[in-house]
């Protein structure tokens, strides 16, 4: 259904929101994720953060955030719990005091290879084949690139 063919009455219904489809879907994940990072001590938030960290092992806090979409208010206050559990360690850039590096500690280093059944343990609740999962993550991605004005709609 496009939205030039709903009337001024429904278009204004939740069920033809997309944008109350994601964030339930979302609530819905988050949900779906706690029981299993609970076992490792992490919020779904922290799970997130340290993902980046096992693909980049040393990271700006600056970058962090943007490859995260999170703003440094809400970024430090995850690294600082990161950092009380032994999982990540903060320091200044000997070239730039401004900049502040993220690397993982030992201990973070050694969750990765067990926390590898958490994502294995949402595929198989998710009910989903990996070619449902790969189109959907795709146009997610189209998606977040078009609102984050990295990518223009067609004309």
């Amino acid at each position: 259904m496009q939205i030039s063919e709903l009337d001024s009455a429904d278009v204004l219904k939740l069920d033809n929101q997309l944008c109350f489809a994601i964030y339930t879907s979302s609530r819905l994940m988050t949900r779906a994720y706690a029981p299993l990072l609970e076992k490792f001590g992490l919020t779904y938030p922290q799970y997130l953060v340290m993902l980046v960290l096992w693909e980049f092992p040393e990271m700006g806090v600056q970058q962090l955030g943007e490859k995260l979409f999170l703003d440094s208010g809400t970024l430090t206050p995850l690294l600082k719990r990161l950092e009380s559990k032994d999982l990540v360690k903060r320091t200044r850039s000997g070239d730039d005091e401004r900049k502040v590096l993220v690397t993982l500690t030992d201990a973070g280093l050694a969750m990765k290879a067990d926390i590898v059944e958490v994502p294995v343990a949402l595929y198989h609740k998710s009910c989903m084949s990996g070619g449902e999962i790969s189109q959907l993550k795709s146009e997610l991605a189209s998606l977040i690139a078009k609102l984050s004005g990295l990518s223009k709609c067609a004309t």
